[in-house]
């Protein structure tokens, strides 16, 4: 009899923010109940043209393999021909390609950290040997550029992840940083998620460097407010572009999140609106938890680091009061919460919740 009993590698579960169903059913909390300040996506919500959008799919045809609508309009937002864009079903779905496509067991690959945990996750399940360059508290998670770069030199490593502006951190760097590590380490592909950009209000692409080994993922999930329907996108120099795409799975994006990009990209005027109040709100927010007595680590997007001595207690405790925020130790912050900014009035909730927690209500 053969034996199917799976053997992965010896790689942790992933972890993330957003609403756990299972456990609120276990705490019997409501979902639509619950305030979500542990996701980083715009809380104003997508464009009113994507509902229309959807409305007008066709629910019984295939979806066009080629995303061709969806890249014909990012094309015309970000100035790349088609052969150099890519969408994918989230960010997610494409760090796997960027996996399934460039590394094997053995490659060495470096991840800038604290970050999002799915860089070493898909670079493990690879068999890929991963290193790690952490920025600390010490220095307001700001990233020490030489010392990457000769983190760089010793390892030249065939694949490194950058998320810029960073997650959970908030710290952004400048595309010539990257743009002189990339062309100091020419063998290496620098992936350089780019979901956050927007959030940055003087943020700049990596993409303006033009570099033969700069591949740049985006998010619509988060700026465009698009989760539920998981939709982002590769840009890149063609070569690896056209590596992506040997081993992307056929109809990886569905008619819906190609409908609704196109429509939320067609609406700029919906994201720089609500972008810019929620800028505002950020302020708001930081300055009345600065009042109760927080500390606020700086932040170039609506999401930022605090330091509360048990992420995990204080999560716990807020659930309970229907209100969710990120622990911060599956990125090695057990002491740290990540906050993302909501609407205001729901900021408001979150800070009249974390007094009457402080009075022992």
């Amino acid at each position: 009899m053969p034996d199917y009993s799976p053997s992965p590698p010896a790689v942790p579960a992933p972890y993330h923010g957003s609403l756990d169903y299972v456990e609120l059913e276990r705490l019997g909390l409501d979902p639509d109940e619950v305030l979500d300040f542990s996701v980083n996506s715009n809380p104003f919500g997508p464009s009113p043209r994507v509902r229309e959008a959807l409305a007008r799919v066709p629910l019984d045809r295939y979806p066009d393999r080629e995303s061709l609508a969806l890249r014909r309009a990012l094309s015309a937002q970000i100035n790349l021909p088609l052969v150099q864009l890519l969408a994918g079903n989230g960010t997610a779905e494409l760090l796997w390609l960027v996996a399934l496509a460039f590394l094997g067991p053995g490659d060495r690959v470096l991840v800038v950290g604290p970050t999002f945990g799915e860089y070493e996750r898909v670079s493990a399940l690879m068999g890929a040997t991963v290193g790690q360059w952490t920025a600390g508290p010490e220095d307001g998670f700001t990233v020490d550029s030489p010392d990457v770069a000769r983190q760089l030199d010793r390892g030249q490593p065939h694949l490194a992840f950058i998320c810029n502006p960073n997650n959970p951190t908030g710290a952004y760097l400048p595309p010539e940083v990257i743009g002189g590590w990339a062309m100091a380490h020419p063998q290496t592909l620098f992936v350089v998620d780019e979901a956050y950009l927007a959030f940055a209000p003087d943020g700049r692409s990596v993409l303006g460097l033009h570099a033969a080994n700069v591949l740049v993922l985006r998010s619509m999930t988060k700026d465009y407010a698009l989760a539920a329907l998981r939709l982002g996108y590769a840009a890149g120099p063609e070569p690896v572009i056209a590596a992506l795409i040997q081993v992307r799975p056929a109809w990886n994006v569905n008619a819906l999140a190609q409908a609704a990009g196109v429509a939320a990209l067609l609406d700029q005027e919906h994201l720089s609106s609500s972008l810019a109040a929620l800028a505002q709100a950020k302020t708001a927010l930081e300055a009345n938890l600065i009042d109760l007595g927080w500390v606020v680590v700086p932040s170039m997007t609506h999401y930022f680091l605090a330091p509360v001595g048990d992420g995990a207690a204080l999560r716990e405790s807020l659930l309970r009061h229907g209100i969710l925020v990120r622990d911060c130790a599956s990125f090695g912050l057990p002491a740290y919460v990540r906050i993302a900014t909501r609407r205001p009035t729901d900021n408001i909730r979150l800070v009249e919740t974390l007094r009457a927690l402080r009075r022992g209500q």
